[in-house]
């Protein structure tokens, strides 16, 4: 199979044996029987493979796993409890204490509280630099650096660096880049093929599609030697375990000892999203260009960026980088904090709520919620400003997306 929307439908899972099924199964156990003591014995000690207990691994959660290796052409995937889950488990399995990050500076709220507040009290350094600027990565890396992290298309900023580019000097530094491609999802970008290492995304959001569930997960790309890692536990691991080196420390110390394993019915959930990806990605990239057209022109708008948009500083390279696609979210300007808050007060068909890539218009005021405790600099870093709407723009039809924000608008 090749076709990415074949892959997304038949990977992952085979006919029930038994009964003919093609659904997959859910499988809502905690852990896994074995006839004889010495078959669970032998499970333990890693001669064969077998589920024990759902905390380490579940089919289900393998289902999902394996159509997501699928989707981005990697070598693996390890499933997770949420997108941040994702992101803390790929951080404590590539850096200690005295170790570096470099990131981006225009990351998503809680990825930036996570860096600045866990990661920091664990003695980890997070250098931030401009997330286009591929100089300032270069610069930045250091012999304590252990990984570069930075998000296909920045939430909410919506800059989008230049992947490739970013690759290179991760591997000119020998450091594993990790993207996270929650907005950008596998269809719209294959990290494998920029040099990505790892490939993180929230399952909560485009996967799954309806907002019904919270998951993350990390996919390795399979592109770096994690023989030659600077990280001594990777290299230990590599010694035994070969290319599965960072999954089996990942799963093995990482989400085995801190429980951070995703549930079989979230499990379940995601792998049902991932089969429409494809289409439902194609309605919100295009609702998101022609709502961002119509607000561009709107006297009432006082500036909307999105990638899609000419004026966008980052248009050509998300061109490139997406293949004509530029994602479904889109910010809106309005001049005040209250004529923000009247807009998004007077929507009747977009609802107001934390998240991205519902299949329905949701709509956030970031400055009073995901960025209230962050400091005016770094929201300003960030992209956030006290008068801008982050829309996640959904699958509806376009022209009733279009009618509740005129509407909206009229009142402010």
């Amino acid at each position: 199979m090749s076709g990415f929307e074949t892959k997304a439908i038949h990977e992952g899972a085979t006919p029930d044996a038994a009964t003919g099924a093609v659904a997959l199964p859910l499988y809502e156990s905690a852990a896994f029987a074995y006839p004889t003591a010495e078959g669970l014995a032998s499970v333990f000690a890693g001669k064969e493979f077998g589920y024990v207990y759902s905390r380490i691994a579940n089919p289900t959660v393998t289902a999902f796993e394996r159509k997501m290796t699928a989707l981005e052409e990697g070598f693996g995937s390890l499933a997770v409890s949420s997108g941040m889950a994702a992101i803390a488990t790929a951080v404590f399995a590539l850096a200690i204490p005295g170790d570096e990050i470099v990131a981006s500076k225009s990351l998503f709220g809680g990825t930036l509280s996570f860096f600045n507040g866990l990661v920091k009290r664990q003695g980890i350094v997070t250098v931030y630099v401009d997330a286009t600027d591929i100089a300032a990565y270069a610069a930045a890396v250091t012999e304590r650096t252990r990984l570069i992290f930075v998000e296909t298309i920045g939430n909410p900023k919506l800059d989008v660096p230049d992947i490739a580019s970013i690759a290179n000097v991760a591997r000119a530094h020998n450091v594993p880049l990790v993207v996270d491609g929650t907005l950008s999802t596998p269809y719209l970008f294959k990290a494998k093929d920029a040099g990505a290492a790892l490939v993180i995304h929230s399952a909560t959001k485009y996967i799954t599609g309806n907002g019904t569930a919270i998951g993350g997960v990390i996919v390795d790309c399979g592109t770096y030697d994690w023989g030659k890692s600077p990280n001594a536990t990777l290299r230990t691991s590599a010694a035994k375990a070969g290319a599965s080196a960072f999954l089996s420390v990942a799963r093995k110390e990482i989400v085995t000892n801190t429980g951070n394993c995703l549930s079989p019915l979230n499990a379940f959930l995601h792998y049902l999203g991932l089969e429409t990806l494809a289409l439902r990605m194609e309605r919100h990239c295009g609702n998101a260009q022609l709502l961002a057209d119509h607000l561009s022109r709107h006297s009432k708008v006082t500036s909307v960026n999105y990638p899609g948009l000419a004026s966008n500083p980052d248009h050509n390279v998300a061109d490139r980088q997406f293949n004509g696609r530029f994602g479904g979210v889109v910010t809106v300007t309005l001049g005040t904090s209250d004529a923000a808050r009247a807009c998004i007060n007077n929507l009747r068909l977009a609802k107001n709520l934390a998240n991205v890539g519902d299949a329905k218009t949701l709509v956030i005021h970031p400055a009073s919620t995901i960025y209230r405790d962050t400091p005016a600099e770094e929201m300003r870093t960030a992209g956030v400003s006290d008068d801008m709407i982050r829309v996640s723009v959904g699958i509806e039809t376009i022209d009733d997306i279009i009618a509740d924000f005129d509407a909206a608008l009229t009142k402010v």
